[in-house]
């Protein structure tokens, strides 16, 4: 795969920061020496979870949105590589595999996107990202392992689905913790429609979005997603502002509408309050909210992946962002070994 750039040894060693005394989480991952078939490459491998990026923010543009998602993967490596490696995080059943980079990226996110041409070209380009995507993911699947996504735009999401759907030779389910829906119209691929484009073309049967917030949603969206009977929601007002739902209590109603077969765990860091992100919010749930809705999905044993995507770190941000992700990370591998 020419847009995959292997996660080196040498990668590795420089942005390892050794202590005395210590053992780093970046020492006891496992690496691909060399890529001939992803599938073939792990299938083997004594791990469970195959880690890998995605450098890319062209359907964050696509859709209007502010760009920097590219940023994410740089920030969390760093991040990942040098937590403490001990009993609790379980380094040595990680597989860093690497990040999927487009060159065409810098210059077709700096074009004008109120030409109608621009857009159009960056949504067709998001149909070659889908395909790489979709490709990674369901080697990684098919090869009983689990993939844990991080970055890009939440375009990312139909790759995903559309991925451990081919890997499980079924529809599979899907919970979204996130402030928007993203089944916007089948207009052209961006961030705003992998779900709708997933649902549409019969690789996601049930869907969940988890907090969904008021002011963002149209009439006419609310209307389709209330239509469709195997699409439910909550709001993050009924949540958090109005108290008309508790926040443990929808953890288990979602989780008992998408637990019934395989499926993906979803976080769109927007909906975490005040994260530098593509439309990031003065008001969302909370970093401990999303570590505990992690951790609540990722125990059962029908989970499929994870994906982690939306964050836009910047220079005074990164290290912030990548604690962030990294917490999600673990906090996953955790649920998900107990």
């Amino acid at each position: 795969m020419q847009n995959l750039k292997l996660f080196t040894e040498k990668e590795k060693q420089h942005l390892l920061k050794k202590r005395k005394g210590e053992s780093k989480f970046g020492e006891h991952i496992q690496l691909l020496p060399n890529l001939t078939n992803i599938y073939d490459d792990i299938v083997n491998l004594d791990v469970k979870y195959v880690i890998f990026g995605i450098s890319e923010d062209v359907g964050v543009y696509a859709n209007y949105g502010n760009s920097g998602t590219y940023k994410a993967w740089d920030a969390v490596i760093k991040v990942l590589l040098n937590i403490q490696s001990n009993g609790f995080t379980n380094a040595k059943q990680v597989l860093v595999l690497g990040h999927l980079e487009y060159p065409e990226r810098e210059t077709m996110t700096a074009l004008d996107a109120s030409k109608k041409k621009h857009i159009n070209g960056a949504r067709t380009f998001v149909e070659t990202i889908d395909k790489d995507v979709t490709h990674i993911v369901s080697s990684i699947v098919k090869a009983g392992k689990i993939p844990i996504i991080i970055g890009g735009g939440h375009n990312n999401a139909y790759g995903n689905i559309k991925g451990s759907a081919l890997a499980k030779n079924s529809k599979i389910n899907v919970i979204n913790f996130d402030a928007h829906s993203d089944f916007r119209a089948e207009e052209g691929r961006h961030s705003g429609n992998g779900f709708s484009y997933a649902f549409a073309e019969g690789f996601l049967k049930s869907y969940f979005v988890f907090g969904l917030h008021e002011n963002y949603s149209s009439d006419n969206l609310l209307k389709t997603l209330k239509k469709v009977k195997h699409i439910k929601y909550n709001t993050y007002e009924a949540i958090e502002v109005r108290n008309e739902l508790d926040f443990n209590s929808e953890l288990d109603v979602a989780l008992n509408h998408i637990s019934s077969k395989n499926f993906g765990i979803e976080i769109d860091c927007d909906a975490i309050e005040n994260i530098p992100s593509s439309a990031m919010t003065p008001s969302g749930f909370s970093v401990k909210q999303a570590r505990q809705f992690v951790n609540h999905f990722g125990q059962h044993e029908n989970t499929c992946y994870l994906h982690i995507c939306e964050a836009a770190p910047t220079n005074k941000t990164a290290t912030k962002v990548g604690k962030l992700i990294t917490y999600l990370i673990t906090d996953f591998i955790r649920a998900h070994g107990n």
